[in-house]
């Protein structure tokens, strides 16, 4: 099978490789489509991913298809359903493991990272990692589960309540899911934070009530016209420095505030402990996706997230270094390679 294996920062090679037989209790995947997350633009640039990373690995861990063959023990799934799976296997022995917060895992082995992953034309994988896609959801919409799990997680963990005030800061391709989410969470006003007026239209469209230039207009003055008196929930999904203190910033008294957007390994913010104190502020991150990726295969197939609008670019395997390169995941939405 073809394949996309990264040997070093900066280097995808499409190599032939085998597709591995399953085990007793695995399944083989035909990939349809594969979708280009920030953890593999991190290993792409040589920076750390959300795991370990022992090159050449096959990237990649937001994918749908269809079963190809199974193991013997493998009796959930045949030839020809169509499935997208969890990329989080967790060791159920640890601490963690054992006290409920398996996605703190000492020893979680993921798929595109410390596991080979979806950029490749198959996968074999553990049979409970994989979760089957409804009928009515296209496979370019099914390679959007592993994300909305992601979503659905920080949204647990901030707690938005019926008529919270919540803001979005950014609206790329999670920002867009979270915009959704937090309006069929029960928020009485969603805040879209964006400087590219593409992404705050799309925003806007998707269930924001207005949208902020963060850039160009005064925010304190924007929630004022909009008879903002404080906004409870911020979910920064930029994952940048300056969208960080911006979050907290305009965060308002009691608020949690989610810095979900993934940062470079490095960085550091600016906060000031009196400020937190000030407003009583909660900040929270949030981990993969733990008990979550079966509710987004649900709220897919019920249409309550759409990804259609999020969707951009489809390219094919064979021009997957290209992608990288050009930045072209950066750029409109969503990129999927196409694998098959």
């Amino acid at each position: 099978m073809k394949a996309a294996r990264f040997y070093e920062k900066g280097k995808l090679v499409i190599d032939d490789v085998p597709v591995r037989e399953p085990k007793a209790d695995e399944v083989v995947i035909r990939i349809k489509y594969c979708g280009i997350c920030g953890t593999d633009v991190h290993i792409f640039n040589g920076e750390k991913g959300s795991a370990k990373v022992q090159p050449p690995v096959i990237l990649g861990h937001e994918f749908s298809g269809d079963v190809e063959r199974t193991g013997r023990e493998a009796t959930k799934f045949q030839k020809g359903d169509r499935v997208s799976a969890d990329p989080n296997a967790y060791c159920g022995k640890c601490y963690f493991c054992a006290n409920g917060r398996p996605h703190l895992c000492e020893h979680m082995a993921g798929l595109g990272t410390s596991l080979d992953g979806g950029f490749a034309e198959y996968i074999t994988i553990s049979e409970k990692l994989v979760y089957p896609v409804a009928d009515n959801v296209s496979y370019e919409s099914a390679a959007m589960t592993e994300p909305l799990s992601c979503c659905l997680h920080g949204l647990d963990l901030t707690q938005i309540k019926l008529g919270d005030t919540v803001m979005v800061v950014g609206t790329g391709n999670i920002g867009l899911i979270m915009v959704q989410l937090a309006r069929y969470a029960g928020a009485a006003a969603v805040i879209a934070v964006e400087p590219n007026e593409k992404r705050r239209k799309k925003a806007l469209a998707l269930g924001a009530d207005f949208g902020i230039d963060p850039l160009t207009e005064d925010t304190d003055a924007v929630l004022a016209e909009h008879h903002i008196s404080n906004v409870d929930k911020v979910i920064d999904c930029a994952g940048l420095i300056s969208t960080n203190e911006y979050s907290v910033r305009y965060a308002g008294k009691g608020a949690v505030v989610m810095l979900f957007g993934l940062t470079g390994p490095d960085d550091t913010m600016r906060l000031k402990p009196f400020e937190l104190f000030q407003k009583e502020l909660t900040v929270k991150a949030s981990f993969v996706n733990p008990n979550a990726f079966e509710r987004a295969g649900r709220l897919l197939g019920a249409g309550v997230v759409k990804t259609e609008p999020i969707i951009t670019d489809i390219v094919e395997l064979k021009d997957i270094q290209q992608v990288f390169e050009t930045k072209q995941y950066a750029k409109d939405g969503k990129v999927l390679i196409k694998c098959f």
